[in-house]
């Protein structure tokens, strides 16, 4: 059921109405049977996916806490014991070094089970194919017809998120099955996240009675719209074009790839920020609030900037659930020890850091798609970053030197500079081989076709002149509120502020727009949106 489709439209607004309809305490529960109603819509069988990670989740957590609970009894028992000092101190050390290897061990099972669940059905193929490369044409195995779950990616990284919170006696374990079950699963979220954590939900009201506010069904509809906007108008509309150049590698390179790169990456941002617009306004008609993923990315001056600004739940899951420990385990802790004091105490801090960084990046890059331009492309993040941290010394010095490097002249050739390298890296994106990425890269410097890609050749890329105008207007309205939500705030409280009839007139003049130009005419199709995949 995809999200610009009519069915899902009449989704949302049969359960809203049934939402407020029923009681308060009530409505948690309609959100699961509408939840596990709409993952049905993705396949019956795919929904025992979904059930198998929140049932080992949920029972593992809470058998975790119940040890920890058991381990403090315990050791406040024999404290309380008629022992010899030495043997009671050897007893509790005993006991706890005991419990703590269980509830590691504990632990471990269900998060290596649900990991396999997702590397089963995402990545076998990818193994299989890599191993058939290796075996050569005379014994090849069998690749697997396995379909992907609609949203394992996300489900499976906010439950194991959950898992190491509780693990960590960060939260306590959630006792009824069917409210955690409800945070799995909300159907906003399933689909391309973002990734919340159980407290970011309990606090934003996913489990509370939320009476009707017609504030937040209007703002939640509001936000709808404007993530219909840019899905519709600018990256449906967009992904003709793309569609067209990354199909025919032979005949279009060159200025073709250059175009591919820029279009792919305005494409992207609109689609999957759209995609997440619509996500949280859904939830904002219910009264609940979902954390922001996007802060307006492109105007980032560095790469490490970028991240902080793209995709903000995936960036802050993989830095504390896996950076942190990656840093902080018993080989990292030896290889730092190591490189202090054989490279002293600054280059020996770094290069551990670098060490558990490719390792984020490694898992970045794969999680996104199980095959080598992912990978690749997360590498490549890796290195751009590490290089800057490298050099940081020297832009200090720099920025030191020349004070004009403040002013807004060099922020702009910043912003510029990081889209660019955002645009390259994006080709990663758009075809799976290596090979013809980097035959690609080449030609842009060696196919002399740019005057016949500026003579007409765009124009045979499945867009009309009228496709373009509209492009750019809508590209222009992006912008305008990018830059604005950038400088001064909300465009939405902005416009709630004014009268009336300059509300209405707004946003029933976004909604014509959306209504006449949206891409969903002859030659277009409302395509899934592009983090599916992931």
């Amino acid at each position: 059921m995809l999200f610009t489709s009519y069915s899902f439209i009449g989704f949302v607004l049969v359960l809203s109405f049934l939402y407020y309809l029923v009681p308060g305490k009530h409505q948690w529960k309609l959100l699961l049977l509408g939840s596990w109603l709409f993952y049905l819509f993705s396949g019956p069988w795919n929904i025992l996916y979904i059930l198998t990670t929140s049932l080992t989740v949920w029972a593992g957590a809470l058998r975790i806490e119940k040890g920890y609970g058991e381990k403090k009894a315990r050791i406040k028992e024999l404290k309380k014991a008629d022992l010899p000092a030495d043997e009671k101190k050897a007893a509790v050390k005993a006991y706890k070094q005991k419990q703590e290897k269980d509830l590691r061990r504990l632990f471990t099972l269900v998060l290596v089970f649900n990991l396999l669940i997702l590397a089963v059905v995402k990545y076998s193929n990818f193994f299989i194919s890599n191993i058939n490369g290796l075996l050569g044409e005379g014994r090849q195995l069998s690749l697997l017809s396995l379909a992907l779950p609609m949203g394992i990616s996300f489900y499976t990284l906010q439950a194991i998120g959950y898992l190491i919170d509780v693990y960590r006696e960060t939260i306590p374990a959630e006792k009824n099955f069917f409210r955690f079950s409800l945070f799995i699963s909300f159907f906003p979220l399933v689909i391309q996240g973002p990734i919340c954590r159980f407290e970011e939900a309990t606090e934003g009201r996913l489990f509370a009675e939320n009476p009707f506010s017609w504030k937040n069904v209007s703002f939640g509809l509001e936000r709808i719209l404007w993530g219909f906007f840019k899905k519709l108008v600018i990256a449906d509309r967009i992904s003709a074009a793309v569609n067209t150049v990354i199909g025919d590698t032979s005949t279009y390179r060159g200025a073709y790839i250059l175009f591919l790169m820029l279009m792919y990456t305005i494409e992207l941002y609109a689609d999957f920020t759209g995609g997440i617009d619509i996500t949280i306004g859904v939830a904002e008609m219910l009264g609940i609030t979902l954390p922001e993923n996007f802060k307006r990315p492109y105007f980032s001056q560095s790469l490490k900037e970028y991240w902080r600004r793209w995709h903000i739940s995936m960036c802050s899951w993989f830095r504390t659930y896996l950076f942190y420990p990656v840093s902080t385990s018993g080989p990292i802790m030896k290889l730092t020890k190591a490189c202090r004091a054989r490279f002293g105490k600054n280059r020996g801090r770094k290069i551990p850091m670098y060490v558990s960084s490719f390792v984020v990046w490694f898992a970045t890059g794969i999680w996104h798609g199980a095959s080598w331009n992912f990978i690749v492309w997360g590498l490549l993040n890796w290195a751009v970053l590490m290089i800057s941290e490298e050099l940081e010394p020297l832009y200090a010095r720099f920025h030191e030197r020349f004070p004009w490097a403040e002013g807004r002249g060099y922020q702009v050739f910043a912003m510029v500079r990081t889209f660019l390298l955002i645009c390259f890296m994006n080709l990663f994106d758009c075809y799976a081989r290596i090979g013809d990425i980097l035959s690609l890269l080449g030609s842009v410097f060696t196919a002399g076709n740019y005057g016949a890609f500026f003579g007409g050749g765009v124009m045979e890329l499945g867009l009309t002149g009228l496709d373009f105008v509209i492009i750019g207007l809508g590209l222009a309205v992006l912008l305008g509120v990018s830059i604005y939500e950038e400088t001064k705030g909300s465009v939405r409280e902005m416009i709630a502020s004014r009268p009336y009839l300059v509300r209405t007139l707004v946003w029933t003049g976004l909604f014509t727009l959306v209504l006449l130009v949206g891409a969903y005419g002859a030659g277009y199709d409302a395509s899934q949106f592009i983090y599916n995949r992931f």
